[in-house]
């Protein structure tokens, strides 16, 4: 045993787990996760969101679409310069990490990569 403390296991956070080799082994619920070399993570690393230019992004931003997107199902899509309030990060499908509402559109998913903060 080493002298740092052993990670929870991520399964089911019980405290009681120990080494097996290269593994880290959860004796309550049997689950097996590789060790990372005696550098345990106390939480997994926070997700950075970045917009086209760089700024990253957090819940609740103002962010501009920089430029004219189709939307399927309308006539018109949005236009570039369409600001969209109160941003919601997500994890989406298909690189879509923005949960917002945009007026005359409804709710809806966009990429960070089409998008400028302010």
């Amino acid at each position: 045993m080493t002298d740092t403390a052993l990670p929870p296991c991520p399964e089911c956070s019980g405290a009681y787990t120990y080494e097996m080799g290269a593994l880290l082994v959860c004796p309550e619920c049997g689950h097996e996760w590789p060790a990372a070399s005696g550098e345990w993570a106390e939480a997994p690393a926070e997700r950075v969101v970045k917009d086209s230019v760089g700024n990253v992004l957090a819940d609740g931003d103002t962010v501009t679409v920089v430029k004219g997107l189709k939307v399927k199902g309308s006539a018109s899509g949005i236009k570039a310069g369409t600001k969209v309030r109160n941003i919601r990060l997500v994890d989406g499908v298909d690189g879509h990490d923005i949960d917002c509402k945009i007026e005359g559109f409804g709710a809806m998913q966009l990429k960070s990569s089409v998008v400028r903060k302010g």
